[in-house]
């Protein structure tokens, strides 16, 4: 695990320590008023630990919690306006169901289903305020107000943050679908190459079959071969839509091109040290995975530059791995082929790296899982940052 997301592990472990603790404080309190009354203001310290097993609990358990103590609740205030007797607080009761209202805006689908618990939780909240006063006097409604405010914002926190999440999960959708569809275009070329291949090696084995018959059955060999090699790439195309457009194509790529782009990136940025491990050639990988490597070389690159203008040097490497070492980081020991991408002495805005990931390594992912590879870009225990996609290799 990098340093960064051990860092938002613990955050996350803090955040609900305190916000747990918080609660408990909230119980004592109540626990503390309770003492002495008789009757059933003993309900609401039970509210309140309810409500504080409901918010651990919330991951597996969040509608049910969220409802059981909307119910508990309001059957306290009924009981306690019902037998007149001096209401308790409920703070830790409260405070946990305004903390469960921000969860249930940001994750329960749909949204109408989300907005409608919550109005039920501000219904809840003023029957707390007003049905446990038993004289009716004004503390009773400075306490109501005091639930609306804080209703309020957490229906402000839970919606914004609602919105922001719809917004990224739209936003990744759209990159996804636009490197699906260039995906297409690219093994629709590559389909189109083997097609071409067949023609023309059958229409060369019968002029060939009239003169030379024994060299008919090496042509059905290298024509099943090729239709074997298309049916392979086809089988890439399921689900993906072409979209009729001039998108530039790099159908033939080639290991030259890779030491082209890290010279061009070269000539006006960090210097590139690109490796090409042995074993490897332009007919080494399928055409698809030549591609792709390109085009994640190719966006590291640019990330690099983008965010990381004070890089002093990168090191890229393109191995095949095989055995013990094969594709271990990211996918299961056997034969593949692995990119990886590393840039040093950067002066990256640590404010861009708060951010989070960009939009241009999610399509990069999107096209190495389309090839039943995977992608992983983070910092190393040296300082730097790198990005990694492997490839299985088949066959």
């Amino acid at each position: 695990m990098g340093d960064s997301k051990r860092f938002v592990y613990w955050a996350q472990r803090l955040s609900e320590i305190a916000m747990i603790g918080w609660l408990s404080l909230m119980l004592l309190v109540d626990l503390a008023v309770a003492v002495g009354v008789e009757g059933v203001q003993w309900l609401v310290p039970i509210c309140g630990v309810t409500g504080l097993v409901a918010l651990i609990l919330r991951r597996r358990y969040r509608i049910q919690g969220y409802c059981a103590l909307l119910a508990m609740s309001l059957g306290t205030s009924a009981l306690i306006a019902l037998t007149n007797t001096p209401g308790v607080p409920g703070t830790a009761e409260s405070g946990a169901l305004l903390l469960l209202t921000i969860g249930i805006l940001r994750h329960v689908t749909p949204m109408r289903h989300a907005v409608l618990l919550s109005f039920v939780a501000l219904i809840v909240l003023m029957a707390e305020g007003v049905g446990r006063d038993s004289n009716a006097n004004s503390s009773g409604l400075a306490f109501s107000f005091v639930l609306f405010v804080g209703w309020s914002m957490a229906e402000g926190v839970g919606l914004y943050i609602r919105i922001q999440q719809d917004r990224r999960t739209e936003a990744l959708s759209s990159v996804r679908r636009a490197e699906r569809l260039e995906l297409a275009r690219e093994l629709h070329d590559l389909v189109a190459h083997h097609i071409t291949g067949i023609v023309v090696q059958a229409q060369a084995a019968r002029t060939v079959a009239e003169l030379k018959p024994e060299a008919v059955v090496p042509a059905l060999d290298a024509i099943a071969n090729a239709g074997a090699d298309a049916l392979t790439s086809m089988r890439r195309l399921v689900g993906v839509l072409r979209a009729d457009d001039e998108a530039a194509r790099r159908p033939g790529t080639s290991l030259a091109d890779l030491r082209v782009l890290a010279d061009n990136f070269a000539a006006n940025g960090p210097q590139v040290a690109l490796e090409i491990g042995q074993g490897l050639s332009n007919g080494s990988l399928p055409p698809e995975v030549m591609n792709t490597v390109y085009r994640v070389l190719q966006e590291a690159l640019t990330n690099i530059r983008k965010h990381a203008p004070g890089t002093g040097w990168i090191e890229a490497d393109l191995r095949l791995v095989g055995g013990a070492e094969a594709v271990a980081v990211l996918l299961p020991p056997g034969p593949g082929v692995r990119l990886r991408v590393r840039n040093y002495s950067s002066s990256a805005d640590p404010r861009i790296k708060r951010l989070g990931g960009g939009f241009g390594l999610v399509g990069m992912a999107e096209r190495v899982e389309a090839l039943d590879g995977r992608l992983w870009a983070g910092p190393t225990a040296e300082g730097a940052w790198e990005v990694v996609a492997e490839f299985p290799l088949r066959g």
